[in-house]
């Protein structure tokens, strides 16, 4: 017998020797228990020791176990892998011959393509009986309660397996890594790999949709708010549009996945891929500033948002610097300089101040400066004190010539309600965010969330003085802002700007590698660290001599060092 410390319950349990988490669950903790809503969720993974771990795990030695379900970040990767292979199992039985390729994330769900024979093959669009064909062939297996198993086989053979069922990208991504040996996982004698833990049997997927939308359909999980229900339809054409534009352009570069990538870093081809994708973006930054000149009589306002870490600064800095080569002079305001003072600054449902909510701005004060600058007046800028918690005045002034155009950047910059006082005719929004539309596999895409995470570890380590662990531990917070402020207005912008670059994961492997090795086992951040350390595993890195090819003025000297912006 063993000793199982089950976080759950703060209970120490004896467990025979080889026992399955999934054994363990149903005698200990059939649920796992919101703490903030007290919401009983069943359980779909565990952790052990903060390793992620699918429930078939069997344990042989004493552990600290924490048996999670859907509200649990882990929890719902685990729920959305496991249903993305039941997609792919009903996509075989309904289409023989095409091949699944979940492209994206979307506010809606997975974009989700059907190609013919092969991965890079033209796309077919099911239409709604297809759709209602697939949707029932799903459910089929879920009442079958059909399980998932796992195993290690050669490499070889797996590339061999991939390779008949036409999925190209994660048979380069085999021979890319070259390693002996490779996890593969099964559902009913289909074969498929995902780089995390499945649920134990297709019983557990009891909520899904698939809503069709542009060229392919979304694959709709549960909603986060309530897992019953399947994610709402949300409006996402623009960001899909971008989305699917980076993601073409990447195909015609010969690269189409991870394993694509890794060869053209093995083959020495980093320096002509840098350049490659430094040229592209110039040219994106040039074409907003070409739609914002067309506009020069009647705009006078840049309004510039977008997620933490995806490039905002860079992206005022680089967009003024277009908007200058066409004749225009552009001048930056700080919404940072519009906080009101401290006692008067909201507070969230902890308690905490709270400096992301729209009522932590001088909406007032920021709406009359913008309406005197726009009728040719002038204002005095305030400047915010951070240790005082409030606004003061230097004789900072400012008015807006002919050719002069404002630049302001900030996190609420595509919520109307931030000036609606102003002429909004006056105003040009862009939304940018790192889109990374590089995926790993067919059906393993990279989350963009955790790009821009990365980007923020590497940035705070390097020039906050912030440790790794403690990015990861504010994470979830910033997501939340996110999520109630940013997220929502997207699709209010007249541009959606794309700041991936196809080389910035090799570029943050060399970074982050080192930073996430050394949280410590006992961390709470522990968990995500080695998710992402499994994650940058199937990553050729950048060298230093290809990483000094990156110029001065890119977006990712941001995060690295080094900008001459």
């Amino acid at each position: 017998m063993i000793e199982i410390l089950c976080t759950n319950d703060n209970g120490r349990h004896a467990a025979e020797k080889g026992s399955t988490l999934l054994e363990l669950s149903r005698r200990i903790c059939t649920e796992a228990v919101d703490p903030k809503t007290g919401k009983r969720y069943p359980v779909l993974a565990a952790l052990v020791d903060h390793k992620l771990k699918e429930l078939s795990f069997n344990v042989f030695f004493p552990h600290e176990v924490t048996f999670i379900g859907y509200n649990h970040p882990d929890g719902r990767r685990t729920y959305i892998r496991s249903l993305c292979f039941l997609l792919q199992h009903a996509v075989r039985d309904i289409y023989p011959g095409k091949v699944l390729v979940i492209d994206h994330s979307l506010p809606s769900g997975l974009y989700c393509e059907l190609r013919e024979g092969r991965s890079g093959g033209p796309a077919f669009r099911p239409d709604a009986e297809g759709l209602e064909r697939l949707r029932a062939r799903m459910r089929e297996m879920v009442d079958a309660d059909l399980p998932f198993t796992t195993e290690k086989i050669p490499s070889e053979r797996a590339e061999a397996l991939f390779e008949a069922q036409g999925q190209r990208y994660k048979a380069e991504l085999r021979r890319s890594l070259g390693r002996y040996f490779c996890r593969v996982y099964y559902l009913d004698g289909q074969v498929d790999s995902f780089h995390g833990p499945l649920v134990p049997s297709t019983g557990y997927l009891q909520v899904f949709g698939l809503m069709p939308f542009h060229k392919g359909f979304c694959l709709q999980p549960p909603s986060n708010s309530d897992s019953s229900k399947v994610t709402p339809r949300r409006p996402q054409g623009k960001l899909s549009a971008a989305f699917k534009e980076y993601s073409a352009w990447c195909h015609t570069t010969g690269i189409g996945g991870i394993g694509t990538l890794n060869q053209k870093l093995l083959e020495g081809k980093a320096v002509k891929l840098i350049n490659l994708c430094e040229a592209r973006q110039e040219r994106d930054y040039a074409r907003v500033a070409d739609q914002i000149y067309a506009q020069r009589d009647r705009v006078k306002i840049v309004f510039i948002a977008g997620p933490s870490s995806s490039g905002k600064t860079s992206s005022s800095l680089r967009l003024a610097q277009q908007l200058r080569v066409l004749g225009m002079l552009p001048k930056v305001i700080e919404l940072d300089n519009y906080f009101v003072a401290r006692e008067r600054t909201p507070l969230d449902e902890d308690g905490e101040l709270d400096f992301e909510a729209l009522e932590a701005m001088d909406l007032e004060l920021l709406g009359n400066h913008l309406n005197t600058l726009l009728a040719g007046g002038r204002v005095e800028i305030p400047r915010y004190d951070f240790k005082r918690g409030m606004p003061f005045f230097e004789g900072n002034y400012m008015e807006l010539d002919e050719n002069n155009i404002l630049i302001m950047e900030g996190i609420h910059a595509l919520d109307p309600a931030m000036v609606p006082s102003v002429d909004q005719s006056r105003i040009f929004r862009l939304y940018a965010s790192a889109l990374t539309s590089l995926n790993v596999d067919e059906n393993n895409n990279i989350s963009t969330t955790d790009n821009r995470l990365l980007r923020r570890m590497v940035r705070d380590y390097r020039y906050r003085g912030t440790s790794p662990e403690a990015t990861i531990l504010r994470w979830p917070s910033v997501r939340r802002g996110e999520n109630k402020y940013i997220f929502p207005f997207q699709e209010n912008a007249d541009a959606q700007f794309n700041s991936a670059l196809m080389y910035e994961l090799p570029l943050l492997k060399y970074y982050a590698e080192p930073l996430l090795r050394r949280i410590h086992p006992s961390s709470p951040a522990y968990t995500d660290a080695i998710r992402l350390l499994k994650f940058l595993d199937y990553i050729v890195a950048l060298q230093p001599d290809e990483i000094a090819a990156i110029p001065p003025t890119s977006i990712l000297r941001e995060f690295i060092g080094g900008q001459t912006l």
